[in-house]
């Protein structure tokens, strides 16, 4: 576990990848099953009070990115309701041990986001539970590498774009209505959206749909109060990376062609969550923050 707030080399703070990533799960994975695990703060992060007093919901909440946010906005002082998969079981109850090790509520909601009334439900318990919602992290997605055009099923590209298109919409259509000014929605985009593999031709394509549609929702709700941001992250180890998000013989050099020559961790992403959940960022909107070790884009 690397201090996340000492000063040091970032290009050495975390290890490169190397053979022991080579590591193969059945969708969606498993975090606790991975070997090296994950970083995702919880031993880490340290919390300063800046979500005091929220109400947030984060999807894919289990592991990755999405439990790094929670435990950071646990830890900021936010309850959480947290959104899995019922598979990635094993993964959240750790996750509602640590927001509650915090001193905050979890809420644990499993569900799949493809289906609408599941996003509607996760908004209404957020509502009827913690008392409101003023955070949204749309955090969970769908990866799954397919080499040829001609091999992508329209079952694969349909549930890609359901997990990650349909699910934000659904959950941004809901969570409006409840949301008072000062609420913040964080989505997740992804380098894939500026240089998109061959690989990952559907994923990609969601990515750079769901940074269009939060710089359009931005404006949309900016005189209500509401802002909308976007997390960009480059190649982060994740469960997504060895449940067929990428070709198992890949993941030797996961990230060595970023700047910093590593992956990132998902500890590095959730202060870039914590900082467009918070009033610090009251004057962001429309914005996309890429952590993405490096690489430049438009």
């Amino acid at each position: 576990m690397a201090d996340q707030y000492a000063m040091q080399d970032p290009t050495k703070q975390y290890p490169k990848a190397g053979p022991e990533y080579q590591q193969t799960q059945e969708p969606p994975g498993l975090q606790v099953e991975m070997n090296p695990i994950p970083d995702c703060g919880e031993r880490t992060y340290r919390g300063t009070g800046r979500l005091a007093g929220r109400k947030a919901i984060v999807t894919g909440a289990d592991s990755g990115i999405g439990r790094a946010v929670a435990i950071a906005f646990a830890r900021e002082g936010a309850d959480v309701v947290l959104s899995y998969l019922p598979e990635e079981e094993a993964d959240a109850q750790q996750v509602l041990k640590l927001v509650e090790e915090a001193g905050h509520t979890a809420i644990a909601l499993p569900g799949d986001q493809k289906d609408e009334a599941y996003c509607e439900q996760l908004v209404q318990t957020a509502v009827d539970k913690l008392g409101g919602l003023d955070i949204l992290a749309n955090v969970a997605g769908m990866q799954q590498f397919v080499p040829d055009i001609a091999e992508l099923t329209t079952e694969q590209f349909d549930a890609t774009f359901k997990t990650n298109v349909y699910g934000l919409f659904w959950l941004c259509k809901a969570a409006i209505k409840h949301m008072q000014p000062g609420s913040t929605i964080i989505n997740t985009s992804s380098i894939q959206a500026y240089k998109p593999a061959p690989i990952l031709l559907d994923y990609a394509t969601t990515k750079g749909a769901i940074n269009v549609f939060s710089k359009a929702l931005a404006q949309q709700v900016a005189s209500k109060g509401i802002r909308v941001n976007v997390v960009a992250p480059g190649p982060v180890w994740t469960p997504l990376q060895v449940a067929g998000g990428q070709p198992t013989e890949k993941l030797a050099k996961f990230g060595e062609t970023t700047p910093l020559g590593r992956p990132g961790q998902p500890a590095e992403m959730a202060p870039a969550y914590v900082f467009l959940a918070s009033q610090e960022s009251s004057y962001v909107s429309g914005e996309t923050l890429n952590a993405n070790g490096g690489t430049p884009t438009p």
